[in-house]
């Protein structure tokens, strides 16, 4: 996990473009004969970034890095932040809990320069880092755990889903710098790939459990994203449960927020 952030970081720094300006020198010298003789030297100078040229409108369908997005996740509980008795076994690390994601497809239409229409495709987890020494369960009929005797330096219970953003995007128009403000909005649906519990520990080293663990095969809810240029902030919180066919997790929902990157 920790390589595909690198890698993933290092894509949206590489995606501005360049390109080479050329500039002519001229200079004249006298030869002893008394004509002239006229040298042109051909220099390259700094390079200059590229601005993207206005289009009025058209589709546009490709393979795309973008809105990498890298923030904090947290669980609301029937309304409420703070975990009810019933899943405090949940209680997790805030700052340690997080949310990461991005795009590899895209499929829209440009109706103006201002304004465009793309649903897209990618990847989407949540990362939570539980504060108790527990283990949940695989192959229970319900979300289940139990106590450890041991103590975990890490304890991470987490998901991974396909996530697939129908986006309405408005911009404004390009500034002197080459770049726009933008405003996105939209829901999403999520498609469940697998549950991870990882733990790490003195006594038992590094261990990997996978299991779908009761959460919700497929997701929906709303997202935003506002920014400036290639950065900005990211919302997103969603309608449905985070876990089904488990009674006494009925109403835990799933709210993120962060920074994004690669507009």
């Amino acid at each position: 996990m920790k390589r595909l952030l690198v890698a993933a970081l290092l894509c949206s720094m590489a995606s501005l473009g360049f390109a080479q300006k050329t500039t002519t020198v001229t200079t004249t010298t006298k030869t002893f004969n008394g004509k002239d003789t006229v040298t042109t030297v051909k220099t390259t100078t700094t390079t200059e970034r590229k601005h993207h040229s206005e289009k009025s409108s058209g589709f546009n369908f490709g393979v795309t890095f973008s809105r990498f997005d890298l923030g904090l996740t947290t669980l609301i509980d029937n309304g409420s932040f703070t975990l009810s008795p019933k899943n405090d076994f949940l209680s997790y690390r805030s700052w340690k809990s997080s949310n990461v994601g991005f795009d590899l497809l895209q499929f829209g239409y440009r109706f103006s320069p201002n304004f465009k229409i793309y649903l897209s495709g990618g990847f989407d987890w949540t990362l939570i880092r539980l504060r108790k020494d527990i283990t949940i369960q695989r192959d229970a009929p319900t979300l289940t755990y139990v106590n450890d005797s041991i103590h975990f330096s890490k304890n991470r219970f987490s998901s991974t889903y396909l996530r697939i953003p129908l986006s309405f995007e408005f911009r404004s128009k390009e500034d002197s710098k080459g770049k726009r403000f933008r405003f996105i909005v939209g829901p999403e649906a999520g498609l469940l790939l697998g549950g991870r519990v990882k733990q790490i520990s003195a006594e038992r080293g590094k261990q990997k459990f996978d299991d779908d663990y009761h959460f919700a095969k497929m997701r929906y809810g709303a997202f935003t994203r506002i920014g400036y240029g290639s950065m900005g902030l990211f919302a997103k919180y969603y309608l449905n449960d985070m876990f089904e066919n488990s009674p006494a997790q009925e109403g835990l929902k799933n709210f993120a927020f962060g920074l994004t990157f690669g507009f």
